[in-house]
């Protein structure tokens, strides 16, 4: 009996604390592991060197500012996916915490 009592404390407790948390902490480790596949970090760390590893006499210059234009452009890409991916997230963790608001408006109603 006492469990039935305390199921609505319960529920508000995963719903409002527990749940959020472990999203964001997904959402967190999704992060990380979106930078990595799309390189990100690496790409801004080498955006100055060649980007064949191009050493020879006559194509260092060459090389080096290829690889800026292109790394400019790989750059903007992913931080355009990385961009729409938090754009997700944020919608996603908001319609979360909202979804029972939302149920009882629409049974009120």
């Amino acid at each position: 009996m006492t469990g039935l009592i305390l199921l609505p404390i319960s529920f508000l407790k995963f719903w409002f604390f527990e749940a959020p948390v472990s999203m964001l902490s997904f959402f967190v480790s999704l992060n990380k592991a979106f930078l990595q596949l799309f390189s990100l970090p690496l790409l801004v760390k080498t955006y100055f060197k060649p980007w064949k590893n191009e050493y020879r006499q006559g194509l260092v210059g060459f090389s080096i500012a290829m690889g800026v234009f292109i790394k400019t452009f790989v750059i903007l890409a992913d931080l355009l996916l990385f961009f729409l991916l938090l754009v997700i997230e944020i919608f996603l963790f908001i319609a979360f915490i909202s979804w029972p608001f939302a149920t009882v408006y629409l049974l009120i109603i």
